[in-house]
C-alpha cells in the first residue's frame, strides 16, 4: 500500500512539473566570426510558448546601437531561423550581441559573433564588369526605397509592397500611431530584384486610436534608405485612400442636390 501511495505521489509530481514547465530558448549563430560584408544565420529553438507569437531577435552592434530587430516565426517543432544580411554599407567591426525573447516568457537567450575588417570595394561596377556582370550599384544606392499600402476597406491586414535599389540587406518596418506611439516593428528581406512585400496584422488594444498611422521603412544602420507612408485606421480596420475621395464626391453631390432643390423652390412663377 505504501509503494502504491509513493507511486501515485511520484506520478502526480511529474505531471505537475510537466504542466508548469518553464519555457526554454536556445540560440546560436552559423559562425562565430564573419567579415564585414558577409551574411550570418541566426538559428534557435523555443519550447512551451504560443507558436503563433513570433520570437523577437535583437542584434546590438559594438557601439551599443540596435542594428536589427526582426520578429521570426516559429515552426511546428519550435525551431526558428533568420538570415542576417549586412546593413548598408557593412557590419561594423567588433562584437555583436544577439538576444532572443518571447512574449510568453521572461527567459532571454543570448549569443554573439565578431565582425572583422573587410575592405569595401570603391568601384563595384568596374569589378562586376570584369567578371562579366554589369551591376550599376553606384547609381542604385542613390535611388532608395519606394513602397505603397494595398488593403481593402474594412480589412484587418495592411499589405505593404515596395522595392529597394539595394537588395543586400533587410528592411525594418516601424508602425506608429496617430499620436506617435510605437505599435509594432517588423523586418523583411528584399528579393534579388529588390522587391519586397509584407502583411501587418492590425486590431487589438494597440490599434485603438482612429486616424492616420505611419509606416516607415528603414534600410541601413543609419537609415540611409528611408520611406514613410500613411494608412488610415478607423475602429481597428483599414480605411483606404479612395474611401476619403468617395466620401468627398458623395458630400459634393449632396450639396449640389440641396442647392438645386433650393433654387427650384425660390423660382417665382410669371404672371400673365
Amino acid at each position: 500500500m505504501l509503494k502504491i501511495s509513493l507511486l501515485i505521489l511520484f506520478t502526480a509530481s511529474i505531471a505537475s512539473t510537466l504542466a508548469f514547465a518553464e519555457p526554454t530558448i536556445e540560440i546560436q549563430t552559423s559562425d562565430t566570426q564573419i567579415k564585414a560584408l558577409e551574411s550570418i544565420w541566426i538559428t534557435g529553438k523555443i519550447t512551451d510558448v504560443s507558436q503563433y507569437k513570433p520570437v523577437k531577435l535583437r542584434i546590438i552592434g559594438p557601439d551599443g546601437a540596435l542594428v536589427f530587430a526582426p520578429q521570426v516565426a516559429i515552426s511546428d517543432n519550435g525551431e526558428f531561423k533568420k538570415l542576417l544580411n549586412p546593413p548598408i554599407p557593412s557590419f561594423n567591426v567588433g562584437k555583436h550581441i544577439v538576444t532572443a525573447s518571447h512574449d510568453d516568457t521572461k527567459v532571454v537567450a543570448k549569443t554573439e559573433f565578431t565582425v572583422i575588417y573587410q575592405e569595401i570595394p570603391r568601384n563595384p561596377t568596374a569589378q562586376s564588369i570584369e567578371s562579366g556582370l554589369i551591376v550599376e550599384r553606384e547609381l542604385k544606392i542613390k535611388s532608395g526605397i519606394s513602397m505603397a499600402a494595398e488593403s481593402q476597406n474594412g480589412s484587418d491586414v495592411i499589405k505593404i509592397k515596395g522595392s529597394t535599389s539595394y537588395s543586400g540587406t533587410d528592411i525594418t518596418l516601424i508602425v506608429k500611431s496617430p499620436t506617435g506611439n510605437l505599435i509594432t516593428i517588423d523586418q523583411v528581406t528584399p528579393g534579388m530584384n529588390g522587391d519586397f512585400d509584407v502583411e501587418i496584422k492590425i486590431g487589438g488594444a494597440m490599434w485603438k486610436e482612429d486616424g492616420m498611422y505611419t509606416v516607415t521603412a528603414n534600410q541601413g544602420t543609419s537609415s540611409e534608405y528611408k520611406k514613410s507612408i500613411k494608412v488610415e485606421i478607423n475602429e481597428g480596420v483599414v480605411v483606404p485612400e479612395f474611401g476619403v475621395v468617395a466620401s468627398l464626391v458623395l458630400a459634393i453631390s449632396i450639396i449640389l442636390i440641396i442647392i438645386t432643390s433650393a433654387k427650384s423652390k425660390l423660382t417665382i412663377p410669371s404672371r400673365y
